[in-house]
């Protein structure tokens, strides 16, 4: 009866062993996906933010900027391999009430890496090129390296790299900076007098950004949790910077961030079942129910060969 239940102790702890190995290393391969039907809204805010006022042509200063972005999938336009995104920023100078701009961004990326592909009709405003490195998400199981993010300014990929961990709100994220120096990306052909150039009646002028945007990132589920925007875009005449088109730094607000922090743990919880609790206690139980039927089998025939069974053995063999 021992060897009996050893046997079945011993299958089915190899069983639990294979499963907890093919949950870890194959089913979690198949369902760790990015969604296809993401719906959120985070914001942030500047104070002291300069930009230059179309209307007024002129730059204004010290205002409250706010950008509210929306970010919603494309359910239709998705496959299990691959999700399609927009986000819709708007921002709005608070201090004279008055609207600035507004950016869409549609990019498909693959769901398990957050790269970005090419496919469906990605836009950046008017731009409809290819995009490259990451937009919305970044990898499940971000690694303190370096990688490229596709900057909607330069409409290229930028390099960006590992700042350290950091906690928010109980939360361990991986601090992201892009460093971009001053790179000309544009011209614009404007009146001379607007820029002091009183005796030209036009002018084309380069135009340059630079900026240091920080992302902090959740690793295991690739989602972003916090951003900051500290950028400045200027018209320039053979270098000498001629006007200000834009200059604040932008963070997120905190409501922004504990509801993104939120949402986060619940898609983190599941990943972390899939890939890590659920293997391992399959693996624990698995190898515990192993050894235990291990040793009854073997103290099975252990005592089959004990010295009472082997004198009655002998004798039995003698006559």
């Amino acid at each position: 009866m021992r060897r009996v239940a050893g046997l079945i102790a011993t299958g089915l702890g190899a069983f639990l062993l294979v499963s907890g190995l093919l949950l870890r290393f194959y089913v979690a391969g198949q369902v760790v996906r990015f969604p296809l039907n993401e719906y959120q809204i985070a914001a942030l805010a500047g104070t002291d933010v300069t930009y230059f006022s179309p209307s007024l042509l002129k730059d204004v200063t010290g205002v409250t900027m706010r950008v509210t972005k929306t970010t919603e999938g494309d359910v239709a336009a998705g496959t299990s391999s691959r999700a399609v995104w927009t986000q819709f920023s708007y921002s709005y100078d608070a201090t004279n009430a008055v609207a600035y701009q507004s950016l869409t961004q549609r990019s498909a990326f693959d769901r398990r890496t957050g790269a970005l592909i090419g496919c469906c009709g990605e836009t950046v405003g008017a731009y409809t090129g290819r995009q490259a490195g990451l937009a919305f998400v970044w990898p499940h199981g971000t690694r303190p390296r370096s990688y490229e993010i596709f900057d909607t300014t330069l409409l290229k990929p930028m390099g960006v790299q590992y700042a350290g961990r950091v906690t928010i709100d109980g939360l361990p994220t991986y601090r992201f900076v892009e460093h971009v120096p001053a790179e000309q990306f544009s011209t614009q052909k404007l009146p001379g007098s607007l820029v002091g150039l009183h005796g030209q009646p036009t002018v084309t002028l380069q135009e340059y950004y630079q900026a240091a945007n920080t992302y902090w990132v959740d690793p295991v589920t690739g989602a972003v949790v916090d951003t900051s925007e500290d950028q400045k875009i200027t018209l320039r005449d053979s270098g000498v910077q001629r006007l200000v088109l834009f200059q604040g730094d932008l963070k997120m607000t905190p409501r922004s961030i504990l509801s993104l922090v939120r949402s986060n743990r619940t898609r983190r919880a599941e990943i972390e079942a899939i890939t890590r609790t659920g293997p391992l206690g399959l693996g624990l139980a698995g190898a515990v129910i192993l050894a235990a039927g291990a040793c009854l089998v073997l103290w099975r025939r252990k005592s089959d060969r004990s010295p009472a069974n082997t004198e009655y053995e002998t004798a039995a063999a003698a006559w």
